[in-house]
């Protein structure tokens, strides 16, 4: 990926600094925690009832059968869902993690297909999401597919082995993230996913979130999602032990994707899908811009989809996404329990476990209700007395009931980079501090901060100092200068990465301690290539082409343009649609829709054929002789524009510059 020249911009020669000599006798650890992270972690261990049972009670209740030797392979044979890997995870919290996150981890450690009443289902602990079926009058209604097509046809089979073998008969997509609709292509053929015929609901705006997260951003966000879910790292007591939300991301599995037949509106009457009464509750821009909740009457059981869940949730996440609206997301759950809690005798979600009890399903979105709205109201208090998102994240705290109550506690989010979303979401990334509004890119601050340092020695020696006074926030940020300043520097990267890691080892929130470790593990051993979840041309064939183009139009470099002011139509019979590229001097425009404008070039081809070409896996020319695309005009037009997108790699550098 080509940088902009402001990141690398020329500096004077005096900050041109070279790597500083290893300061004598000073190894940083590795893998190991230090006096500061025991006490840290002794200390939290001790201000929990860490031992309570009651979550192990409701995470294991009435499984019914679990997946012989808890793993799912590919069909090529690869491990997608690696059970075994998580068996260390027993008995009390080693000093190396958080002993809350240690207890969070082993309670989503625990899989297999479970009954949360009489005739509504979960398949959990395969996947970092969970997969719900309920029993319809003819077969299985599915909510939120999982993250992968083997995960969620693994938990289908499990749930027909051992309920009796039924179809699909309805699909249910709370949201707009992968994890909760990958996996569909699973549950029924394409054609049939295609044909309108099976029920596929989602919420109003599913599919442009589900596109614009995946597709628009997908490459940077899944770059960032590595260091948030931990890819790549070994399952370990010293590395990754979970998300929070979940264990992790299945590897080599293949993502899929399904046009809904009904996007429900805010305030939609009840729909009843093969007999089931679903009566949604919008929740759009609370956890996900695309969201609902659902009430099923005649089993007295409420979904709180990913709006509540066993954990204190992420308002902007470590992988990047739009911000979140925790007025919004309290008031939904308040919604929910004034029209429900007094007729639901249990709550489920779309992450961890459910919760049971017409009293404790009150309590559980009382106390997640009051949670984001603590964030929210404290945030703004603080702003409004003069406060910067920094400044608010040390002072804000967590409410009392966190203490005691731990499907509140930020084993995902958290109250500290939480209330800094807040704080985003009002007033932008800018704390007002002029000085901070226009500061140098990082390479050259870096060099002009080691320079005004006295030197990389000195640097290097100030870093140690902290680091071994256990502050090792300024550790890492001094370090972290270092590399900035010199990425040839191996001193400094090995401190870093020990002050990250000791960061790692200390957090409670499982993304926290996922994004520290693995930034320690690329410090040390380099960027590997990230293990990627494939999409397949059914995902790329469901989504709409105005949203495909969009996606085209991010990755337009008009630097690469060789024919701007040209244009190209793409007519589309099988879809019945046209799309009109203009290429500017700056931008490439779609417009879907026929045009009366004359263009450059037309050219008449199926949807499926386009996405071929766009994804390497049909030659254009090849096509061309084949009659399988129709050229009118000059066609160098279209092999421009085709060439002035960018190709991305998904492993550029975030730790280093």
């Amino acid at each position: 990926m080509s940088l902009p020249v402001s990141r690398h911009m020329l500096v004077p020669a005096f900050l041109l600094l070279g790597s500083g000599a290893a300061i004598a006798g000073k190894a940083p650890p590795q893998g190991v925690a230090t006096e500061a992270t025991k006490a840290a972690n002794a200390a939290i261990g001790a201000s929990l009832p860490i031992d309570d049972q009651a979550d192990f009670e409701d995470a294991t209740r009435n499984r019914l059968g679990q997946i012989d030797g808890n793993i799912i392979r590919n069909a090529k044979g690869e491990v997608v869902w690696d059970g075994p890997a998580y068996a260390f995870l027993k008995g009390a919290a080693p000093e190396t993690v958080n002993p809350s996150l240690w207890r969070q981890s082993r309670l989503n450690a625990e899989h297999g297909l479970f009954e949360v009443m009489p005739g509504i289902y979960q398949f959990r602990g395969y996947d970092i999401s969970v997969m719900t079926l309920i029993k319809g009058k003819t077969g299985w209604i599915v909510v939120d597919p999982l993250t992968s097509v083997e995960t969620a046809a693994a938990g289908l089979a499990l749930a027909n082995k051992l309920l009796g073998e039924r179809p699909v008969s309805g699909i249910i997509f709370t949201h707009s993230h992968g994890d909760h609709f990958g996996g569909v292509a699973a549950l029924a053929p394409q054609d049939v996913l295609r044909s309108g015929k099976l029920p596929i609901v989602a919420p109003h705006g599913f599919i442009m979130e589900a596109v614009s997260e995946n597709v628009i951003a997908g490459n940077y966000m899944g770059r960032r999602a590595v260091f948030q879910f931990g890819q790549g790292l070994p399952r370990s007591p010293s590395a990754q032990v979970g998300t929070g939300l979940g264990q992790v991301l299945p590897s080599n599995g293949t993502s899929s994707l399904a046009k809904p037949t009904l996007e429900v509106a805010a305030g939609a009457a009840p729909v009843v899908i093969d007999g089931v009464t679903f009566d949604f509750i919008d929740a759009a821009n609370s956890e996900a811009p695309a969201e609902f909740m659902f009430y099923l009457p005649e089993f007295r059981a409420l979904s709180s989809a990913e709006v509540a869940t066993g954990t204190f949730h992420n308002v902007l996440t470590q992988r990047g996404a739009k911000v979140r609206d925790t007025l919004g997301w309290s008031k939904a759950i308040d919604g929910a329990l004034r029209r429900y809690g007094d007729k639901s005798d249990v709550v489920f979600g779309s992450h961890n476990w459910p919760t049971w009890g017409q009293a404790n399903v009150k309590t559980f979105l009382a106390h997640h209700r009051d949670t984001y709205r603590y964030i929210h109201d404290q945030t703004m208090r603080l702003a409004n007395a003069g406060g910067t998102a920094t400044e608010i994240a040390e002072e804000v705290g967590e409410p009392d009931f966190a203490k005691q109550d731990f499907s509140v506690r930020g084993y995902y989010g958290t109250a500290n980079h939480n209330a800094k979303a807040v704080f985003q979401g009002y007033f932008g990334w800018w704390d007002g501090v002029p000085a901070n509004y226009n500061p140098h890119p990082p390479v050259a601050e870096s060099r002009r901060y080691v320079a005004a340092m006295g030197g990389t020695k000195k640097a290097l020696k100030s870093g140690i100092k902290a680091f071994e006074a256990g502050d090792y926030r300024w550790s890492s940020k001094v370090f972290n200068h270092l590399v900035f300043a010199d990425d040839k520097d191996r001193d400094a990267k090995l401190w870093l990465a020990s002050s990250y890691e000791q960061q790692g080892f200390q957090a409670e929130s499982g993304a926290w301690r996922n994004y520290f470790l693995k930034a320690a593990q690329e410090l040390r051993e380099g960027q590997p290539l990230p293990s990627v979840l494939r999409q397949n041309a059914a995902y790329v064939a469901a989504i709409p082409t105005g949203n495909l183009m969009d996606a085209l139009a991010a990755r337009y470099n008009p630097s690469k343009s060789a024919m701007k002011g040209t244009s190209v139509r793409l007519h589309f019979p099988d879809r019945k649609e046209a799309v009109t590229m203009l290429v500017g001097s700056a931008t490439l425009f779609p417009r879907m829709g026929e045009d009366a404008e004359p263009v450059n070039a037309t050219l008449t081809l199926n949807r499926g054929v386009f996405d071929a070409v766009l994804m390497g896996a049909q030659d254009f020319s090849k096509a061309v002789a084949a009659g399988e695309i129709k050229v009118e005009g000059d066609a160098r037009v279209f092999g421009a524009m085709m060439k002035a997108l960018d190709q991305t790699t998904g492993n550029f550098a975030v730790v280093t510059p």
